[in-house]
Order: structure tokens, then sequence, then C-alpha cells
């Protein structure tokens, strides 16, 4: 089942259908995610930062994992790693992840539930699937989002706001065609429950065969719709698109996206990520897990882990790579 859903859309608040003086955002690129391997041994596609897409300012990575059906003792997950200056926003569709930090601080996210990771000034953390999902294997499917932080925000204080699937903003389009779990952001008066130091709009549609979703878009953020699963077509000009593949909008006020009239997935639905935000327009360079604004910055945040200025992996967890190792 993917992520949060219910039975009757129809009970749920509606996303008004943008007005004719509205102007449609054309896909101006679409890329296709490339795959690699990450953490301990796991695969993602990554449509950005890419050769063809290398950002998409305030968003600096997109990483999608799955949909993947792990066999026991298969499931692998991302170990002790820093990270500084932006944050890192786990959404599950399905499976369980357990996450702890240099703080003290952890939790489990399962299906439909976010983990949002301000690192800040820096922090030590890992992510790995659930002893039972290790043990028994299962599905797995997620995404994750690493969203910029300005200059003058790049030192708050580590934070964690872990969204249960339950505080999601559930919303369904004008027909009652697509479900919409608002995890972040605004959409037609409606505010997801994760709170933002960059603004950003961030939604996950579920559109059943053949419906459309039209909805209101700041014309003031960047625009792009990721598909995780199934086959539609964005735009007014319906640009066809399929899984693993992002389409980057161009100007405009509202986003379409349609159904194809068959899909051939485990869901039966198009799934797609609306996703964007309001462009920082300053310098940014990453190095691995680090992204500021300056070389310098850099080269500080490599001498303070080193230093383990940004905490220490609790006593518990040294040398732990798995749940029950």
């Amino acid at each position: 089942m993917p992520a949060v859903t219910v039975d009757n859309p129809l009970v749920l608040p509606r996303i008004n259908r943008p007005g004719p003086a509205s102007r449609d955002r054309a896909p101006r690129q679409v890329v296709t995610a490339h795959k690699q391997m990450e953490g301990a041994g796991f695969e993602v596609r990554r449509p950005f930062p890419s050769l063809d897409l290398r950002g998409a300012d305030p968003l600096i990575l997109l990483d999608h994992l799955g949909e993947v059906a792990y066999e026991p003792h298969e499931a692998k997950g991302a170990p002790w790693h820093p990270h500084r200056g932006f944050e890192t926003v786990t959404y599950l569709l399905d499976g369980m992840f357990v996450h702890h930090d240099s703080h003290g601080g952890g939790g489990t996210i399962a299906e439909g539930d976010t983990q949002w990771m301000t690192a800040g000034s820096g922090v030590l953390h890992d992510e790995l699937p659930s002893e039972e999902l290790v043990i028994k294997g299962g599905w797995f499917h997620g995404v994750q989002l690493w969203v910029n932080l300005p200059k003058k925000q790049k030192w708050v204080a580590p934070r964690y706001q872990d969204l249960r699937g339950g505080d999601l903003t559930l919303l369904t389009s004008e027909d009652g065609g697509a479900l919409v779990r608002l995890i972040a952001g605004e959409v037609d008066g409606h505010q997801g429950p994760g709170s933002t130091y960059t603004p950003i709009a961030y939604a996950h549609a579920s559109l059943s065969p053949g419906a459309q979703l039209s909805t209101p878009w700041p014309a003031d953020y960047t625009a792009m719709v990721y598909v995780l699963s199934g086959d539609g077509t964005v735009g007014a000009e319906a640009r066809p698109v399929t899984e693993g593949q992002l389409a980057v909008l161009g100007a405009g006020e509202s986003i379409t996206v349609a159904a194809a009239g068959a899909q051939h997935n485990r869901t039966g639905a198009l799934e797609v990520l609306l996703l964007g935000g309001k462009p920082i327009n300053e310098p940014v360079i990453q190095y691995g897990p680090f992204v500021m604004n300056d070389e310098s910055e850099i080269v500080q945040a490599m001498r303070d882990y080193e230093a383990g200025r940004m905490g220490s992996i609790p006593a518990e967890h040294v040398g732990a790579t798995r749940p029950g190792s």
C-alpha cells in the first residue's frame, strides 16, 4: 500500500482547478534518473544532481530508493555519516527505517512517515532498515530530498521533525481522481505539517488511471514533477513521463499532471512527487555530505568532522552497521 491512503478521496478537501488566467507551467526539460550505489550498498535513482541537471535551487539532491522487494538479510542502509549546511527529508512509502544521531536522538519511521532532519551546524546520524525488514525481507520504497539552507541559517542547531503519516495534509483533486499528501509548504491555501527554513512545497500524489490533477503553484517557486511509479503526462501539452523521470517546469502559476488510462504497477495509480521552492540564489559548494557557500567552509567542515566537533557516535552504536549487529 503506498504511504497514507483513504477509502474515499471525495471526503477530503478539494484543490480548486486554476482559473483560465493561470499560466500552466510547461515542461522545459525531462531528466531520466541515473542509478548508483549509496550507503552500505543499496541502489538509488538520482535525477539531480546529474550531468543533465546540476541542481534545482533551493533543492540540492533527490534520491529515489526502490521500489524493491528485499529478500531476507538483503536490506541495507546508511551507516553513521556526517551532514552540515542543509536539511534531509526522508519520506517512506513502504518499509521501515530506524535512525539515530550524535545528539542522542533517534526513532523509527514507517509507511507514510517523514523524517525531516536539519543538519545545520553539523550532525552525525545513521539510517538503517528495521531489524524485522532485515530478517524477514519485504517491500521497501522511499525518497530522500536535500533542501539547501541560506548562508545565514547554515549554522542553526540540528533538529528533527518526525512527521507521522497521519500528520500529513490530505487533499483531493476537483474530480476526486487524485489523492494528494502534502508534506510541506502550501498548495491552494492548504498547509503541510513540515516546518521549513527554506520556503518549499513538497507533496506526493496518486492519480487513478485517466485522472488529471491541476493545482495552483507559487509563481516565485521552482516546480518539478518526479514519477515514482506509473505512466502519465505533464503540462497542458501532455509531455509523456514515466517511472524514474523528472519534469522540470517553466514559468507559470499552476501544474498539470495526468495519468495514463492504464497503470501497470503495484498500486494501479500514477505516483508522482510535486516539489519546488523559492530559489536562494547563493553560491553552492558541495563536497559529499557538506553543502556550504565557499571552499573554505568545506575545508572547515572536514576539519570539524575529523575533530569530533559534529558530535560522536553513542557508545552503544559504535561499530554497528545494521540492527541486531
